[in-house]
This record gives structure tokens, sequence and C-alpha cells, in this order.
């Protein structure tokens, strides 16, 4: 299987309480961190609803 590599761009200040959860869960910290994942349904589902503050590339 693929793997993605995800980034956090934009800050989590100000975003809802789900938003703030669904990006701790894929292992998102700080600003600019980055996290390898497999390319599956649940992830590329965390990645959709947090499309705006993410940037996702294939690895």
């Amino acid at each position: 299987m693929a793997k993605l590599q995800i980034t956090l761009k934009r800050s989590l200040i100000g975003r809802p309480q789900d938003q703030r959860v669904t990006v701790k869960t894929l292992g998102l910290g700080k600003l600019n961190s980055t996290v390898v994942q497999e390319d599956n349904a649940a992830i590329r589902g965390m990645i959709n609803k947090v499309s705006h503050l993410v940037e996702v590339k294939e690895v």
C-alpha cells in the first residue's frame, strides 16, 4: 500500500473541537509537524475532514 506524508499547515486556534481531535488522531501536534500514514479509507476520511488545514503528499 502507498504511504501519505501529512503536514499541518494551518493553526488549530478557533477551530471546532472535532477538527482538533481529528488532527491529533492523525498524529499531528504543532504547526508544520509531519507524519507518514498508510493510505486507507479511514485516513482518507480524516484528511477530507481537515483538508483545509493539512497538506498531503504521496510517498
